[in-house]
């Protein structure tokens, strides 16, 4: 490689130069007073959206090796637009000597290169460019990008909060362990622990892919900026279901809720007689970046949690240093941390893998940008115990408690106790809401049969198709891998797709959404147990296999769904019978019996958790029994419940002093 090296004494940020027509105005050079303009370096992150190119050049200084320096400069290209990049390239002379030495011959120059991409444009650039692809690992190169950044650049780091925007300053002797959540088509979440340590702890498939196929698909939007622009005039309020739509002004008060708070992403969209012209490409925008922003800080606050990590840096093409994106996940990071945790981000977080890659040319006497190969694990229960450092204690079949309770996020932690420990706004609400935008469907049940005829992999984008045939295995990673749900999305015309497919990656996307955040909560809770309830979820097989597949975790969580799902909402009226001294239903009897009667774990049927009496008589007819009985009670409790409602608006009403016509 000639010796070529990035020199990183005296690194600064400097303002944006005039460029050339790709140059990415919103990461600013890096001036590196120390390194020779000549010759240029150039390192490449091809990733399954964009093409994003580190590269050094001249700053004016001074010609040659004589002085003035370097600057590092940065520009991005769409993936489908590889044509362009190339002209680029060649504009900027950027191949010349690029990583050989000089006077050798063409064939031996070398380009550095990350990201899947660099496997699969490869033979593009020997015949366009005549240079051939130094292939660096992508996770490598994300790390070593990001300590670059955070050791050797000021201000590279900031917070924004509440509109307003303020430097970070790292010191060196402080900066690790941190999660380094990268968000590009898919989310990549990895516990830096030093220089040269670090695992990937776990990802999403959903994250930047999602967002803009979606985008694509219901505002016709043809790049993400112009996607970005679209939601900051929207109101997500005009689609999302509040906590105020369902429970009424009145009842938030009681219980001390806050009318605003997020309930169901689209849920509005259930009810509404609209179709997808109706909207507003302005709100469809604002409501999808809301939904998505949200959802990645929320599984990124997990994950911190189960690590015991305050400082969380964000990185990745899909901030792009939107207000909008970074003050979503500041606000949903501090408020589920109760302000014990940060969301921190970064100065060119778009450009981390090919800073790691441009970092990798020759050896920068720096062992910081230098990254080790080690071993790497994909699932995080194989990395992180609670907080607390407990494990979840063994119980046999006669004691089900502690369980987490998933409905839509309460846990139950012994007998008549619980507390709801989070929620999650992408439910069965959302999946029906963007089921009925994007395929017309009007029912959960038409959803799912269209999901039955359909193929997700039409749409959605899988590691095979970034990486090739053999996948990421250095992280564990096959081929058949959802890497971004609905990342395969390229064009805006909603009739070019067919509704079961669309369907069917729906499905596919949000199921495991919810399974990995419950195995989260599960884990940060130390509870073995998962029960599932709700009528998008119960009874419906695909599911509820798509549940219990992505909570496979080597038998360490149980996973069962409940077929009374529709009788648990009057769990607190027996609960009441408990505490005026009735004998005979006490609580956890009623959930053993009753609510556990027939658990479904999406493979064979399951036999009930008390199969026989001890006389060996089946106790059907006794469940039957206690069915009825807690179905005459939730008429009641109904009943009683209007009661109260009809008293405490009349006695509104004349405090008020306004006619009771009640």
């Amino acid at each position: 490689m000639g010796g070529l090296r990035v020199d990183l004494s005296g690194a600064e940020i400097r303002d944006v130069p005039d460029g050339g027509a790709g140059d990415d105005c919103g990461s600013p050079p890096v001036y590196l007073p120390r390194q020779p303009p000549s010759p240029p370096l150039l390192a490449l992150d091809i990733g399954g959206t964009l093409i994003k190119l580190v590269y050094t050049a001249s700053c004016g200084g001074g010609g040659g090796d004589a002085g003035g320096g370097a600057e590092l400069r940065f520009a991005k290209f769409e993936r489908r637009r590889l044509q362009e990049c190339f002209e680029f390239i060649r504009a900027q002379g950027l191949v010349r000597y690029n990583g050989s030495t000089m006077g050798s011959s063409k064939e031996n120059i070398t380009l550095k290169a990350t990201g899947g991409g660099a496997y699969k444009f490869t033979e593009d650039f020997r015949e366009k460019l005549g240079v051939f692809l130094d292939k660096v690992d992508e996770m490598d190169s994300v790390v070593s990008g990001a300590n670059f950044l955070l050791q050797n650049i000021p201000g590279a780091a900031f917070t924004h909060m509440n509109g307003k925007r303020n430097s970070v300053d790292i010191s060196p002797n402080n900066l690790f362990p941190y999660l380094l959540v990268n968000i590009g088509s898919g989310v990549s979440i990895l516990k830096v622990t030093g220089n040269r340590k670090f695992e990937r702890v776990t990802g999403t498939h959903i994250g930047g892919g999602t967002m803009f196929g979606l985008a694509k698909l219901l505002t016709g939007c043809k790049s993400y900026d112009e996607f970005l622009q679209l939601s900051q005039k929207g109101d997500n309020f005009v689609l999302d279901l509040i906590v105020k739509d369902i429970c009424g002004e009145l009842v938030c008060q009681k219980q001390g809720l806050s009318t605003s708070t997020l309930a169901s992403s689209f849920g509005k969209v259930i009810t509404s007689k609209k179709n997808l012209t109706d909207y507003r490409p302005e709100d469809l925008a604002s409501t999808l970046l809301s939904a998505f922003t949200y959802n990645i800080a929320q599984i990124s606050f997990l994950v911190a949690s189960i690590l015991g990590l305050k400082r969380v840096f964000f990185g990745g093409s899909y901030i792009r240093g939107h207000k909008s994106t970074m003050g979503n996940i500041s606000y949903a990071i501090d408020f589920w941390s109760q302000s014990q945790m940060q969301a921190v981000f970064l100065q060119h977080e778009g450009y981390l893998g090919a800073l790691g890659a441009l970092m990798s040319y020759g050896d920068p006497g720096d062992k910081n940008m230098n990254v080790e190969k080690i071993k790497q694990e994909e699932n995080i229960h194989e990395s992180a115990a609670p907080i607390d450092g407990t494990a979840a204690d063994d119980h046999n079949d006669g004691n089900i408690f502690p369980y987490l309770l998933v409905n839509i996020g309460s846990g139950v932690i012994g007998n008549g106790k619980f507390e709801r420990i989070i929620g999650s706004h992408l439910g069965g609400g959302t999946i029906l809401g963007l089921a009925r935008l994007l395929t017309g469907c009007s029912s959960y049940d038409e959803f799912l049969e269209l999901s039955q005829r359909g193929n997700n992999l039409a749409v959605d984008l899988t590691v095979g198709d970034i990486y090739g045939e053999h996948g990421y295995p250095k992280i564990g990673l096959p081929a058949s891998t959802t890497a971004a749900s609905f990342g395969k999305v390229s064009s805006s015309r909603l009739s070019e797709y067919k509704v079961e497919d669309l369907a069917a990656a729906l499905l596919n996307s949000f199921t495991y959404n919810i399974g990995q955040i419950a195995y989260f909560v599960a884990n940060l809770s130390g509870l073995k147990r998962i029960f599932f309830r709700g009528a998008y979820v119960c009874g419906h097989e695909k599911t509820m296999d798509k549940i219990s597949r992505s909570l496979k975790s080597k038998g360490e969580v149980q996973t069962t769904f409940l077929c009374h799902e529709g009788f648990l909402g009057t769990l607190g009226a027996f609960w009441s019978y408990e505490n005026m001294g009735i004998d005979g239903l006490a609580a956890h009897d009623v959930i053993r019996e009753v609510l556990l009667g027939a658990p479904y774990t999406g493979q064979l049927p399951s036999l009930p958790l008390t199969q026989q009496q001890d006389n060996g008589e089946d106790t059907t007819v006794d469940g039957e029994l206690v069915q009825l009985r807690l179905a005459n009670a939730m008429l009641k409790d109904e009943v009683e419940q209007l009661r109260r409602e009809n008293a405490e608006l009349k006695a509104k009403l004349v405090k008020s002093g306004e006619p009771n016509t009640i």
